[in-house]
């Protein structure tokens, strides 16, 4: 009877960068001849992609090495990501896990797991220091389930703001060469992904170190864009997140103008405070922001504008987290993803004074998440009677009721049947919820956006 293959399962906290790696890892496996199954799946291996950004975070990966362990006590526990390289001492000491590796280290993450089985472990294997150097590839891996593709064009962060752990586990910023973005951009097509999303730590740092081509031409953000803009058979591009300081103007033109580019744009503001900005070393202030805000809807409509806030900071007085609240309010944002500051070791805010009593933080976070639900709701109504293209990601169970994803970043519910999940399809806006808006189907030639 011939041997089953060994299962290997994942599980992946944090942000798109550390799905889109799960990824590639998950392909490494596949190439050496393992099954990937569910990770609450018998598994021979347990692959736990970690998350430094809050001590949630770091605690939630705890819980996952924990759970893999409770669920096959014979199976290999190996741990990768940001907690993984910033701490690998503290990972290594969790009862259970088998393996650690670095980001550098990645690539070589079956190998680890394989040395672990021969009993050679614990395997711990992270390479002090930043890293840096050129852009690591992992194997092209087009996700074989999704309607959206998460392709990372991007890796790592030189802007060390003070509560920011992730440039010391990412290490420095570094591009991916061009080519290979547009190769892997025509796999995920190829395969079927009708949205391309672009993403990386500091995504606005695109190309910075990388060279001028044989016209003079350094590519940047914008360039890349546009380039994956005329990929054959691309139905939408969507950018991830891009910081204020790097939303140019040229970044604009091409997102207002370029038909297949998501409306949308999700530029994280962190505070609506400038004495707080200032502690944060954001190096741009609230009228900065407003300012480019106000550039972008001037120059298009409608257009979504994601933020994230984060309350609690150190320093943070009531009455600075009142002036960040009614500046976000202002904004208008049509989403909001709220934080509540969480102390990172090594990282200059964990030193500084006026840290902010757990209570007043949990409340300023329900606020301002309050506050979030209002904006959405608001920016929902204000699509009404405008036409969209729904990207077509689920039929909800037995209701004949089609969910999807909008150019401007907006839940779009409508009737129809299974054979349209995965296209995007022309609608246009009959009402508002709270989560999203109701849609009806329209011709192809009806969808153009209103004047």
């Amino acid at each position: 009877m011939p041997q089953r293959p060994r299962r290997c399962a994942f599980h992946t906290l944090g942000c798109k960068v550390n799905r889109y790696d799960t990824d590639g890892l998950a392909r490494l496996f596949r190439e050496r001849g393992y099954e990937i199954v569910g990770f609450d799946s018998p598994a021979d291996v347990y692959c736990v992609n970690t998350c430094t950004v809050t001590s949630m975070s770091e605690k939630k990966s705890r819980q996952a090495i924990r759970r893999a362990r409770r669920q096959s006590p014979s199976a290999i526990v190996a741990v990768v990501g940001c907690y993984a390289q910033v701490a690998p001492e503290e990972v290594a000491a969790i009862p259970g896990v088998d393996v650690v590796a670095g980001i550098r280290e990645r690539a070589m993450l079956v190998d680890l797991v394989e040395k672990a089985m021969r009993g050679e472990g614990p395997v711990v294997e992270v390479e002090g220091g930043r890293p840096g150097g050129l852009f690591e590839e992992l194997p092209l891996a087009g996700p074989e389930t999704r309607t959206r593709g998460f392709i990372k064009v991007q890796e790592g962060c030189d802007e060390f703001c003070s509560y920011c752990r992730v440039p010391f586990a990412r290490g420095a910023s570094r591009s991916r060469a061009p080519r290979n973005v547009l190769d892997e951009v025509q796999r995920f097509v190829e395969a079927g992904h009708r949205e391309i999303v672009l993403t990386g730590i500091h995504l606005g740092a695109y190309g910075r170190d990388l060279c001028e081509d044989e016209t003079g031409t350094r590519p940047d953000l914008a360039w890349l864009v546009e380039q994956v803009h005329e990929v054959r058979g691309l139905g939408r591009v969507r950018l991830s997140s891009v910081e204020p300081l790097d939303v140019d103007e040229r970044l604009v033109r091409v997102v207002r103008d370029l038909p297949r580019v998501a409306k949308h744009l999700h530029i994280p503001l962190q505070s609506g405070d400038d004495a707080v900005l200032e502690r944060m070393n954001r190096g741009y202030r609230t009228g900065d922001y407003a300012r480019l805000i106000d550039r972008i809807r001037e120059r298009m409509r409608p257009v979504g504008i994601t933020t994230d806030i984060m309350v609690g900071f150190p320093g943070e007085t009531d009455e600075m987290f009142t002036r960040s609240y009614e500046f976000a309010r202002r904004m208008g944002f049509s989403r909001m993803h709220v934080f509540s500051y969480s102390a990172r070791p090594g990282t200059r805010a964990a030193r500084m004074e006026g840290q902010v009593d757990p209570a007043a933080r949990h409340a300023r976070s329900e606020s301002m998440i309050e506050l979030s639900r209002q904006l959405a709701a608001r920016f929902h109504e204000s699509l009404v009677g405008l036409r969209e293209e729904a990207l077509v990601e689920e039929l909800a169970r037995g209701a004949g009721l089609l969910h999807g994803l909008g150019s401007t970043y907006v839940r779009i519910g409508f009737a129809g049947d299974a054979g349209l999940v995965g296209e995007l399809v022309p609608v246009a806006i009959v009402a508002a919820e709270e989560d999203g808006v109701v849609a009806k189907r329209v011709s192809p030639p009806e969808a153009a956006r209103k004047d």
